[in-house]
């Protein structure tokens, strides 16, 4: 296998489907179905931490089926949900904010004695 070879094939797969079958993983179609986007997000997301890609195709490879391994390993363990991989599932979260005191008197017109 070239790189061109990989690259081209990659760019031919459009469906989580498709990325499993392709690197050769056994999946269950119904986890598929209800997080198909939530793996292949969770599988870009690991990618993007590579710092490094292998310069061989066949080492290259084998990094993306691991990956994508681990990225659908963690929709059988676990939800959509509780991995909160897309900013919609993180919105309501608490957010701590810090705002120095100087700022706060600043804006308060009364506050120049303190």
């Amino acid at each position: 296998m070239t790189d061109d070879e990989l690259d081209r094939d990659l760019e031919e797969l459009s469906s989580a489907e498709d990325f499993l079958d392709y690197f050769g993983i056994d999946f269950d179609p119904a986890i598929v179905q209800v997080s198909r986007l939530h793996i292949l997000q969770r599988f870009h997301d690991y990618l993007e931490q590579v710092e490094e890609m292998p310069d061989s195709a066949i080492a290259r490879r084998i990094l993306h089926a691991d990956l994508l391994r681990s990225a659908y390993r963690d929709f059988v363990l676990s939800n959509a949900a509780t991995e909160k991989v897309f900013r919609v599932f993180r919105t309501n979260e608490p957010r701590t904010v810090q705002v120095a005191l100087r700022d706060l008197t600043e804006q308060m017109p009364d506050a120049s004695g303190l």
